[in-house]
């Protein structure tokens, strides 16, 4: 059981995942925020049940799941619809992960949050590792990957906490704008920081 949990987060197109990916490699458990959120509304889930039982059954597409992108317009266009439902999901979401984090059989577990600050939970960790890249980086990664407009990859990156307000916050930073080989090598020292903190808690 770990019950050593660092939090890994990053703006869009850092390179979180592969940073994730690479301690996933070296037999770390991941917890990942995007995916729980996914498995909170699976079919016949109370998260999807109350969603349901809310906006009713045009919220669902043909083979029984969530229609995301018809509750994306609804939660856009209506500010008290988006936090009823921010009210039902983030405390599901936050649960599910913490639950993982308990099962998961590593010497410490990473969860992996987009909006770690964002969304306070960097309280539910124990240590939280930041993944920085320049804004202009990161504009010209999301959109190669992504194929979306720079003027959509800025929205997102400002809607964000700034870089100056994650870099004060994080505990630990990598600096992911050079060489793949380059990101191995400090995923591993972090790798023994960690499992000597996680042994020694």
């Amino acid at each position: 059981m770990a019950s050593y949990i660092i939090g890994l987060t990053g703006g869009i197109g850092s390179g979180k995942t592969t940073v994730a990916n690479i301690f996933a490699d070296l037999g770390i458990a991941l917890v990942d925020a995007d995916i729980v959120a996914r498995e909170v509304v699976q079919p016949n889930s109370n998260g999807l049940n109350s969603i349901i039982a809310h906006f009713g059954p045009q919220i669902l597409l043909a083979d029984g799941n969530l229609d995301r992108s018809t509750l994306r317009e609804i939660i856009f266009e209506d500010d008290s619809e988006r936090l009823w439902l921010n009210n039902l999901l983030h405390p599901l979401i936050r649960e599910t992960m913490l639950q993982q984090c308990k099962e998961a059989q590593s010497d410490y577990v990473i969860m992996v949050v987009p909006l770690l600050f964002e969304n306070g939970l960097d309280s539910l960790v124990d240590r939280t590792l930041l993944v920085d890249i320049s804004p202009e980086l990161q504009q010209q990664r999301t959109v190669d990957r992504d194929a979306v407009t720079a003027q959509q990859v800025k929205n997102i990156i400002g809607s964000q906490a700034s870089r100056a307000e994650k870099l004060s916050k994080a505990d630990d930073v990598i600096d992911n704008q050079g060489e793949i080989s380059a990101l191995k090598c400090k995923v591993q020292a972090l790798h023994n920081l960690y499992l000597n903190l996680a042994n020694n808690s």
